[in-house]
């Protein structure tokens, strides 16, 4: 740890339930689980539904481990209950809505009351303090502002924490170079690949990423690896922390990173109570330590309460470290949803991350088409990754030759790779789309 990384962590404030013991949180959070079942039952018909079907009544919840008799709620759930059918309280006790962009089918609807919304301020400056912003540091914000709730939750807990900040929202990435150069923040919002996307642009004009104002990046809304942690820090000199959060729970600040350990993201258990559950048999409850799916209840929610909610997240559940009674998130592995079966093989796009950033001669930028050539039954898998800039021809052809046979060890799939010019891919400004499914449509 540098003087700067420890002095920034000695001077912080900690919430009190940061520094409860484990079995004071826990008792904690079985009072407050005990009240969220019954006011979720009592006040969204949807789970007067399933507690019913299941059999299982507010009343069973005597422990902490009862909580798996209850059903989970998907996001099907909530996108059969659009547009306010998940919502425990009057319309104007609704302070505002956020929704998802419903691209892949009707957007999922989420409401907060006026103590959801400082409830949710104060998760986010947790986090971001625990990332090593403090009061009084320039934060510039390039989440995507609108209905999507990375923007305006990471602004509210940035204010919250007493910070100045910079609402550039993402995208036009010349105008962000612009107003780090002039504004000169302390600290960056923004998905990981979005933050390469400004590096990338910065050298390209000539600008030295690791000579801006810029100590602090908080990253999140999209899963990525030591191997990008690593990249973005060597490149731009700063430390990089992850964030976590999904709009269902509540958006950023779930989980957040300590700048001190950067060791995985402390889930803040005093407001969300996390499982790990087997993706493959979801009536499993899994052990910490074992890998599988993230479901989360909510402990203090008024508009959405939400019971085991099914993330899609694959990670597993670590001892707290940094903050020592709430546990920790691994790295997130992919999304089961996301994840590519090729040939028998589970794949996730992380996986070729992780690969590939050990390769001096590929860069980060990579893409993943998946083609089934006519007359053949079996799938096929091209990555396209961009070569850096100072590399040739023929390095780039004996990196493609690496990472193909590094694919074949590790993952257990044959793929072809395509590595191409630099600049070549599609850049992110904000979420960055990895998969290409070419297949033809059934």
């Amino acid at each position: 740890m540098t003087q700067e990384t420890a002095a920034a962590t000695t001077d912080a404030v900690l919430d009190r339930e940061e520094t409860i013991s484990r079995d004071e949180l826990e008792a904690l959070q079985l009072s407050r689980l005990q009240h969220t079942v019954a006011y979720a039952y009592d006040r969204v018909p949807l789970y007067k539904r399933k507690f019913d079907e299941a059999g299982v009544h507010p009343a069973d919840l005597r422990e902490l481990s009862d909580l798996a008799k209850f059903p989970f709620t998907t996001k099907e759930d909530l996108r059969l209950e659009y547009p306010f059918g998940m919502f425990a309280v009057p319309q104007h006790e609704v302070a505002r809505i956020h929704a998802s962009s419903g691209t892949t089918g009707r957007a999922t609807v989420v409401g907060y009351t006026k103590k959801d919304l400082a409830d949710w301020a104060k998760l986010v400056a947790r986090s971001l303090r625990a990332s090593g912003v403090r009061p009084g540091m320039k934060v510039h914000n390039a989440y995507g502002y609108g209905l999507f709730t990375g923007g305006m939750g990471a602004h509210a807990g940035a204010e919250a924490l007493g910070c100045t900040v910079i609402p550039i929202s993402g995208g036009q990435t010349e105008r962000q170079i612009t107003l780090i150069q002039d504004f000169k923040p302390d600290a960056i919002l923004a998905t990981p690949t979005y933050l390469l996307t400004i590096a990338d642009a910065m050298i390209k004009q000539g600008i030295d990423p690791a000579s801006t104002s810029l100590k602090y990046a908080v990253l999140g809304a999209e899963p990525w690896t030591e191997e990008m942690r690593h990249e973005l820090e060597v490149t731009m000199n700063l430390k990089a922390c992850d964030i976590y959060g999904l709009s269902e729970v509540m958006g950023p600040g779930v989980a957040g990173e300590a700048v001190e350990t950067q060791d995985g993201s402390h889930i803040w258990e005093d407001h969300f109570r996390p499982e790990i559950i087997d993706a493959f048999d979801p009536t499993v409850v899994l052990g910490d330590g074992e890998p599988g799916e993230l479901v989360f209840t909510s402990l203090t929610k008024e508009a959405l309460p939400i019971i085991r909610y099914r993330t899609k997240d694959l990670t597993r559940l670590l001892p707290g470290t940094a903050r020592p009674a709430h546990r920790r998130m691994g790295r997130i592995t992919g999304r089961s949803d996301d994840m590519i079966i090729l040939r028998g093989v589970n794949l996730f796009p992380s996986q070729i991350e992780e690969i590939a950033l050990r390769i001096p001669e590929l860069s980060p930028h990579f893409q993943l088409e998946l083609t089934r050539p006519e007359g053949q039954r079996m799938d096929q898998l091209t990555v396209k990754i961009e070569r850096r800039d100072a590399v040739t021809v023929k390095g780039a052809t004996d990196a493609a030759k690496v990472l193909q046979q590094q694919i074949k060890i590790h993952v257990g799939s044959s793929c072809t790779v395509d590595v191409v010019e630099p600049g070549s891919l599609e850049r992110s400004n904000g979420k960055l789309r990895r998969i290409y499914d070419l297949r033809p449509k059934a």
